[in-house]
């Protein structure tokens, strides 16, 4: 499957350690030397509905990456500390 720098922007991240969504990807990193990509780059959650800025960027290396589907990139990274991404209910 071909895929463009701008399609990849428009899918969601998902740990399959524990199910939590990280977000979408906002940036890629690349190795200028031979042209390989090296990590995606999620932003980090607005503090305070933006007026505090936003939590540090989280950079997913490329070899943790598992799956690039169609709407969805798979990831295997140490999770823990994006607990707080999960979806909650109502309450």
């Amino acid at each position: 499957m071909n895929c463009r720098i701008a399609d990849l922007k428009n899918k969601q991240v998902v740990c399959i350690k524990n199910g939590c969504v990280l977000g979408y990807i906002f940036d890629i990193e690349f190795n200028t030397s031979d042209g390989s990509l090296t990590a995606i780059i999620i932003p980090g959650r607005p503090r305070f509905f933006g007026l505090f800025g936003h939590e540090d960027d989280i950079v997913i290396p490329w070899s943790e990456i598992e799956v690039i589907g169609q709407e969805t990139v798979l990831v295997t990274t140490d999770s823990a500390s994006f607990s707080l991404h999960t979806k909650k209910g109502f309450f």
